[in-house]
């Protein structure tokens, strides 16, 4: 059983409404020994893609509130370890920043993720226009490739299949309540060579992935990154990878963990990470 989730959004995240409180309460209610807080930080996100205020900035927050009131959560919830961290949103014109907020601030973890190829979200269908749909999805790989090679200050890579979510084939497949593993699959193996290349920069300069079940939230039938991506990892000699829901609202907190050990067991991995001051912790999955 998993008792900790490492990817969890709150108010702070622009796309977020669920109070930091009520998603601690959650956590307690659950039976979590701990929980890492990981709000967006995605400097200069284009406004036209912010859906609560295109006139205010976008998928920042102020850190010193943050941080104060973790350590005021600290105190409500004593028996449940929260520890403070951060989703950034990595593009090349932000990293003076992204360094600035992780060099001077005490993070326990970080989740670096690409949300932005060409300054557009792949959520959004615009990002599909006048593109063949692989060429969308290799731009994304690509993208994701250089910022690594930018050498920003995190400690795992979100989500790494995130592109797939909304691809127009994965959409029409779900509406049309049609299998999508093989589909899935396919695009692990089209784009395999730029996939290998992302793991191996990741598993050379010592960062990790994650397991986010936000896929299975959202119809995928499987999580992001896709097993495929999670057993290739391993393979290449990945350990490192930290388990986290991607919960938005308090009932998608630790969003179907039940079916991370046999996950993650049969992809090659014997534990998974917690990380602690940036440090990371091997726990032993337990079937």
């Amino acid at each position: 059983m998993i008792r900790s989730d490492n990817h969890v959004h709150t108010s702070f995240s622009t796309d977020s409404r669920e109070p930091m409180v009520q998603m601690l309460q959650q956590a307690v209610n659950t039976g979590f020994a701990s929980i890492c807080l990981t709000d967006h930080m995605d400097y200069d996100f284009p406004s036209a893609f912010i859906k609560s205020d295109p006139s205010k900035p976008g998928f920042v927050f102020d850190m010193e509130e943050y941080l104060a009131e973790i350590q005021a959560m600290r105190r409500q919830f004593p028996t449940l370890e929260i520890r403070q961290g951060v989703e950034l949103g990595l593009k090349p014109s932000v990293q003076k920043q992204a360094l600035a907020l992780t060099q001077n601030y005490p993070l326990d973890f970080v989740i670096g993720s690409t949300h932005l190829v060409d300054d557009i979200d792949p959520y959004y269908p615009v990002y599909w226009e006048g593109s063949e749909e692989n060429n969308g999805i290799r731009r994304y790989y690509e993208a994701t490739l250089a910022n690594i090679d930018l050498s920003f200050d995190y400690d795992v890579y979100g989500h790494l299949d995130y592109i797939l979510r909304y691809s127009p084939s994965l959409k029409r497949l779900q509406q049309e309540h049609r299998n999508t593993d093989s589909y899935l699959e396919t695009q692990c193996k089209i784009h395999a060579d730029v996939i290998d290349e992302i793991l191996s920069r990741l598993i050379e300069t010592g960062h990790g992935i994650e397991i986010n079940t936000a896929g299975l939230k959202y119809g995928m039938g499987h999580p992001n990154p896709h097993e495929w991506i999670l057993s290739r990892y391993r393979e290449l000699g990945g350990e490192i990878i930290t388990v986290g829901s991607d919960a938005h609202e308090c009932n998608h907190l630790g969003y179907q963990f039940s079916v991370v050990p046999q996950l993650l067991a049969q992809c090659g991995f014997r534990y998974y990470t917690e990380f602690h001051q940036r440090n990371p912790v091997m726990v032993p999955i337990e079937p």
